[in-house]
């Protein structure tokens, strides 16, 4: 079969306050949502497509059913940005030879995992 998709055209998800919820992604992560005018462009990069079990403890809250994962340039000084911002972050960090995982959650409670990627997958 011809692989013809080429990436991610989006992510969807619902949210209690959509609106403020966009704005915070926008203001900690530079991902304009759909209330901007421009679209988010992101950086070339490999991007995992993992479906996990059912039960897996992975994503934390047992009722979230998906796990953004956003690949940054530079974790350290991310997470001091959102230290500052008082953005919840999970004291958790892990670190191999695919990079350096962090864990922060949005104002409504949902699990994202911020990576760094290791040299092998820049």
């Amino acid at each position: 079969m011809a692989k013809l998709v080429t990436g991610f055209g989006g992510f969807f998800f619902r949210a209690n306050d959509a609106a403020t919820l966009g704005k915070w992604y926008e203001e900690h992560f530079g991902i304009n949502s759909m209330q901007s005018t421009d679209v988010w462009r992101q950086a070339e990069g490999p991007t995992v497509f993992a479906p996990f079990k059912k039960d897996t403890d992975y994503f934390g809250n047992m009722q979230q059913q998906f796990m953004l994962n956003l690949r940054v340039s530079d974790l350290d000084v991310l997470l001091q940005q959102l230290r500052a911002a008082d953005v919840r972050i999970d004291e958790k960090t892990h670190q191999d030879e695919i990079g350096k995982f962090a864990w922060v959650y949005d104002p409504e409670g949902n699990k994202i995992e911020l990576w760094e990627p290791g040299e092998k997958y820049r």
